[in-house]
């Protein structure tokens, strides 16, 4: 279960859309102490929007790091399931006995 959010959905959604419609376009900091809202965070919202958006190449977007996060549980499950299945190779070759070679 995932940590709870600090800040809601909405709020992040109406900082960048505040930070990306105005013209000239404030300073991170000043939008940040208009909203009540950590500098740093607000930085890395509209970061994150530019990156989904597909105008930033330098961070993944969101829909990747779902993805990856998807791909990096599924290779952990394969990983034990391969892990249970040496065993069991193991553990019923070892009640076959050593095997013969056939001259």
């Amino acid at each position: 279960m995932p940590a709870p959010r600090k800040y809601p959905d909405e709020l992040r959604e109406r900082a960048v859309r505040l930070y990306r419609q105005s013209e000239p376009r404030p300073s991170f900091k000043r939008l940040a102490e208009q909203l009540n809202v950590h500098p740093e965070a607000l930085r890395n919202w509209v970061r994150q929007a530019e990156a989904d958006a597909g105008e930033r190449e330098d961070r993944p977007s969101t829909d990747m790091v779902a993805e990856n996060r998807r791909l990096a549980a599924e290779n952990a499950e394969l990983r034990r399931v391969n892990e249970v299945l040496r065993a069991a190779n193991a553990y019923f070759a070892s009640e076959i006995g050593p095997t013969r070679r056939w001259s």
